[in-house]
This record gives structure tokens, C-alpha cells and sequence, in this order.
């Protein structure tokens, strides 16, 4: 296998991207383009052209917006694998917000809307994989979206390690291990509380032996206790 082979193969180890068929891949090289960003550098901005989907090959990369106060909310932080951009599939022409590196030496593979619409258009499974996506994001906004406006700080803060263990958590006996690179402030900016109270609450939660952290990962010892 050739190294531009390769380098389109990051989609290789993401589930969403084992439907693609290497050869429709191999085909179009020139529609893949990989970028690499320094911690702060956007990949693009409010408002830009949305004509292409991304996928993070390394690093971090927050999705947010700005309010007509011109306050930055905090949306979602993704990370190796994941994929972002994808509403320019749903007709979205602008970006509806931004996406910004956290890390140096993230590494961002692109490819342009058309090229994926076509490879949708030819794949049902893809196609079905990337609707589940769209709409799973959707929900998870509005959850969100409930969640601060109906919950109090613990309890949000307390919703995001349980949603974060269901969806990247890892059994370890009777534990649950998520690895994870979020900051405090990162988690604060999520669950729209501050740096402090998510310390405050995190230290309250291992004190209490429901959970041990450190900056690589959250082990929760039991996730029906941690309600």
C-alpha cells in the first residue's frame, strides 16, 4: 500500500468510515487534503463556506459559536477519529459556528462535500451511519439544552462523566475507564458552570469514592451509584 493510500486510510480505524470502499478512495487522492494547525489556529471560522467535512487524524479541536453579545459558547470537544463539519451534508452553506484547535500538531484530513455526497449516494450504509451521527448530535444538544436550563451544576457536571462513560467508557472489572485529555475549564465550558465548581464537584465525587481522575483519564467506580 502507497503512502497516499495511507494517509487516506486514517478513515480505516473509525467506525463511521470501515463502509467506505477503498477503491472509490483510491480513485479521488486529490480530494483528500491533510492540515496541520497549531494550538488556537482555526480550521475555519462563523460563518465561511461550509463545502467540506473534516476528520481529526490527531489532537483536539473545539466546535463552538458566539452569541450576538459576542460570548463564546462551547459546543463540543472532539478528538482522534471523530468528525466534524458534517451539517454542510444537511444544506448548511455558512458555518453555523467555528472549529478551533486546542493542541498543537493537530492534524486535520479534509474532503470536500461532493465527493462524500457522491460516496453516499453509492453506499447506503454510509449514508445510514451518517444520519445516525447528525441525529445523535442533536440529541445530545438538546439534552444539554435542558440540562441547563432545568438542572443545578453538580448535577450537570455529574451527567457529563456518566454520558462521556457511556459513550467512550472502558469495563475494567467493575469500573468504568474513560480516557480523557478535557481540562476543568473544558468541562466547565461544557456544562456551563465554572473552572472552580467542576474542581469543587470532581474532589466532592473522590472524596466520596465514587470516581478517581487524574489528566489522562476518570475511572467511576460504579455508574449506577453515580446518579
Amino acid at each position: 500500500m502507497d503512502s497516499s493510500t495511507n494517509d487516506i486510510w486514517y478513515f480505516e480505524n473509525v467506525d463511521l468510515f470501515k463502509v467506505l470502499c477503498p477503491t472509490k478512495l483510491k480513485n479521488q487522492p486529490d480530494s483528500h487534503q491533510f492540515h496541520h494547525y497549531k494550538k488556537g489556529q482555526f480550521v475555519y471560522f462563523q460563518d465561511q463556506p461550509s463545502d467540506h467535512i473534516y476528520l481529526i487524524a490527531e489532537g483536539r479541536v473545539k466546535i463552538g459559536s458566539y452569541s450576538t453579545e459576542g460570548k463564546e459558547i462551547t459546543k463540543t470537544i472532539l478528538s482522534k477519529g471523530e468528525i466534524f463539519g458534517e451539517l454542510a451534508l444537511t444544506g448548511e452553506d455558512r458555518r453555523a459556528g467555528f472549529a478551533q484547535s486546542l493542541v498543537d500538531n493537530t492534524t486535520v484530513c479534509s474532503m470536500a462535500i461532493d465527493v462524500m455526497q457522491e460516496l453516499m449516494q453509492e453506499d447506503q450504509a454510509l449514508s445510514l451511519k451518517i444520519i445516525k451521527l447528525i441525529g445523535f448530535r442533536f440529541r445530545k444538544l438538546e439534552r444539554r439544552l435542558e440540562s441547563l436550563v432545568f438542572k443545578d451544576a453538580r448535577t450537570r457536571v455529574i451527567e457529563f462523566i456518566r454520558e462521556m462513560a457511556l459513550e467512550k467508557g472502558q469495563k475494567v472489572g467493575f469500573e468504568t475507564m474513560v480516557k480523557s485529555h478535557l481540562t476543568h475549564q473544558d468541562i466547565a465550558n461544557l456544562t456551563g458552570t465554572s473552572r472552580q465548581t467542576v474542581t469543587t464537584i470532581l474532589n466532592d465525587l473522590r472524596d466520596s469514592n465514587l470516581i478517581n481522575f487524574d489528566r489522562r483519564k476518570i475511572l467511576i467506580r460504579d455508574l449506577d451509584k453515580l446518579k
